[in-house]
């Protein structure tokens, strides 16, 4: 979409990079807006990690952005010499995840994250360029390695025609990430129906299998960068860069919810109020209270009677009245001693059963049945 040159900031003196929109794209109204906006947008980042954007406009009909010239190398260049070791690249991507942060924050997606715009000072600092400017189909054909180099780092969502978003640039980067430490990009193909198809349906090499030296916690950060699926992913350049610097594992994983703990006690719960019982539990246990009252009342009558009718005693049991209400308590009584009364009077009314006169006994001195009659 545009081409890089070297240039001199005549007004202060210092070294600039001027990128240029390419002359067969000039006529493009939407391209040149396009391109114009998404400047504008990259100039009001300010972080140590993204390249500076100093100025923009339009020469001889050509749209241009001005920008911060470093002197250094890429990171292209550093992966060209060979595997890089853990740590050089655990800080290169602490850098552009820290960009990342910034960018995502002001609503900018970068969309052609990789290892050519990944600028790399003489100090070993790494800047972020390009911020904004994803490649299209009018690049000239002549660029045609450079729009596959493109491709290796778009993630499925991309390739399928969905709009860039956050979870593309942190696919990127686990993309980036993997071919630092193995020298080798996940997916590598001449054609780019082959890389579509390998970046959909195929499953990368291990890193592991080709450095068993890499920490498994580093190869858990690329690989979880590069799921195939969105909700597998970091959901943030924050996450994912905590999880790479700190060495924890990422916190939004679907497979397995993380376990919380408790930092400080729980609050006492309080207890519900204890409400009095209603009137109908009152009435309830007033009439089992009677009902038990009444049993017991008639155990100890036959009790004295069967007493009475073994000798144990002379004098007959006092007849007891029985409540007007009868009991609701399913008492059965003992069984009634076999020994019969010779002769029995009638209760008087609204009495109990019992006697009035004493008879006499059969050989065993039975006093009679308190419930004949």
């Amino acid at each position: 979409m545009a081409e890089v040159r070297e240039g001199w900031d005549t007004r202060l003196s210092r070294p600039v990079a001027i990128k240029l929109l390419y002359p067969s794209l000039t006529t493009d109204a939407d391209l040149r807006a396009r391109f114009e906006r998404e400047a504008r947008a990259a100039a009001a980042l300010t972080h140590p990690h993204v390249v500076a954007v100093h100025d923009c406009g339009e020469h001889a009909g050509t749209p241009y952005i001005v920008m911060e010239r470093l002197s250094g190398t890429t990171l292209a260049d550093e992966i060209a010499a060979g595997p890089m070791p853990q740590a050089r690249v655990v800080d290169l991507l602490d850098q552009v995840l820290s960009a990342l942060i910034a960018a995502h924050a002001a609503g900018i997606v970068h969309r052609d994250i990789k290892p050519g715009n990944i600028l790399i000072g003489h100090t070993g600092q790494a800047k972020l360029a390009d911020f904004g400017i994803a490649k299209t189909d009018g690049v000239p054909r002549t660029q045609a390695g450079q729009i596959l180099g493109t491709m290796a780092y778009l993630s499925p969502q991309r390739m399928t025609g969905q709009p860039a978003g956050v979870a593309d640039d942190l696919y990127a980067v686990g993309v980036v990430g993997y071919e630092a430490l193995t020298g080798r990009r996940p997916f590598d193909h001449d054609n780019p129906a082959a890389m579509v198809r390998a970046i959909l349906d195929d499953v990368p090499l291990p890193i592991a299998s080709v450095r068993p030296d890499v920490a498994p916690g580093l190869i858990h950060v690329i690989e979880t960068a590069m799921a195939r699926e969105v909700a597998f992913r970091y959901p943030d350049a924050a996450t994912m860069r905590a999880a790479l610097t700190g060495a924890e594992p990422p916190t939004t994983r679907l497979d397995r919810p993380q376990t919380k703990m408790l930092t400080a006690p729980l609050p006492p719960i309080p207890l519900p109020p204890v409400l009095p019982p209603s009137p109908r539990h009152w009435r309830v246990r007033l009439l089992v209270g009677v009902a038990a009252l009444v049993a017991t009342l008639v155990l100890v009558l036959v009790l004295a009677f069967a007493r009475g009718s073994t000798g144990l005693t002379d004098t007959p049991a006092t007849p007891t009245t029985t409540p007007d209400k009868p009991s609701t308590s399913a008492v059965v009584p003992p069984p009634v001693p076999a020994a019969v009364p010779e002769e029995s009077e009638e209760p008087g009314p609204g009495k109990g059963k019992g006697k009035e006169k004493k008879k006499e006994h059969g050989p065993k001195g039975n006093r009679g049945n308190p419930h004949a009659g």
